[in-house]
C-alpha cells in the first residue's frame, strides 16, 4: 500500500528529501510524472492511462504535505521501511487503507518510475 500523510503534518518538510521517488509535495505544489524519475514525455501509466508525464497535476492537498499515490513504493527497492514515517517527528506518515498493494505492485512501480 502507498503511505499517506495525515493532517497531523506539521509541515515541517523533513519527509520530502527522503523519497527516493519525488513522491511527496509541499502542499498545494503541482506535482509531475517526470519528478525524480525517468519518466519523460507521452507515457502508459500500469493502470493504462495515458498521460505526458512532464503536465503538471493537480495538487492532492492544498494545506499539507502530501504523497502521490501512483508514485509512492513505500521505499521497496531502495530502502527496508518508508523513509518519510523513519523521519517524522510527528509520526503523520503512515499506510494508506484506500491503497494497498503488494510487494510485487511496488516493485513493478519502482522498476516502472526509474526504467529498471
Amino acid at each position: 500500500m502507498a503511505i499517506i500523510i495525515t493532517d497531523e503534518c506539521i509541515n515541517c518538510g523533513a519527509c520530502e528529501p527522503e523519497c527516493p521517488n519525488t513522491a511527496i509535495y509541499e502542499g498545494a505544489d503541482d506535482w509531475r510524472y517526470k519528478d525524480g524519475t525517468k519518466l519523460s514525455g507521452k507515457i502508459i501509466l500500469p493502470s493504462g492511462e495515458e498521460v505526458d508525464a512532464n503536465d503538471a497535476q493537480t495538487p492532492i492537498s492544498d494545506d499539507i504535505y502530501y504523497i502521490v499515490p501512483g508514485k509512492c513504493t513505500e521505499c521497496k527497492g531502495f530502502h527496508e521501511e518508508p523513509q518519510c514515517a523513519a523521519v517524522c517527528p510527528v509520526d503523520c506518515c503512515v499506510p494508506d487503507d484506500d491503497h494497498v498493494e503488494s510487494e510485487e505492485t511496488l516493485l513493478n512501480r519502482q522498476a516502472f518510475l526509474h526504467g529498471e
